[in-house]
């Protein structure tokens, strides 16, 4: 008798700890502590409104999206961002740019290099932004399991949200 035909190879779970890769394009689902995630990283105009995103793997540090995106940089006069963006060569290249960048400092920095308190205080735009996105279900809880249909929807939600 041969093996049961209803099992399909492409289905079944990966044996290497990973999520089964199928086709030539990843998901963008990454393995981390709390399990299968991923990361939106965004830049927002002065007013919340998402102008550029990135879908990664949940594990993908920040600065590391950050390097993907920063050729697409609108001008700006200044970045606020978290503690995740804080690396020298971001920094600098900020400054190429002629951007102030209003960063934290991590805590492991040797040397920490101030910021803007009271400007900072306008990053919650950004995070207002997220929580927005969030309140779509199909984004919160990631119905999408190939990456190009859910940065599909993240795009549909953002439009209706913050442009229509």
């Amino acid at each position: 008798m041969s093996s049961d035909d209803r099992c399909d190879a492409s289905e079944s779970a990966s044996h290497r700890r990973q999520p089964f890769k199928k086709g030539s394009v990843s998901r963008r689902i990454g393995r981390t502590k709390g399990g299968l995630n991923s990361k939106l990283h965004a830049v927002c105009d002065g007013q919340g409104r998402p102008v550029i995103m990135l879908l990664s793997e949940g594990q993908m540090s920040d600065y590391r999206g950050a390097a993907l995106m920063i050729d697409a940089l609108p001008s700006a006069k200044q970045l606020l961002a978290d503690k995740g963006y804080d690396a020298d060569w971001f920094r600098r290249a900020l400054t190429e740019r002629g951007i102030v960048a209003c960063i934290p400092s991590k805590s492991n920095r040797k040397k920490p290099i101030e910021h803007d308190r009271e400007l900072y205080r306008q990053r919650h735009k950004i995070e207002n932004m997220f929580g927005r996105l969030k309140d779509w279900r199909r984004i919160h809880t990631r119905y999408d399991r190939c990456a190009h249909t859910f940065m599909s929807a993240i795009c549909i939600a953002a439009a209706v949200i913050f442009w229509l």
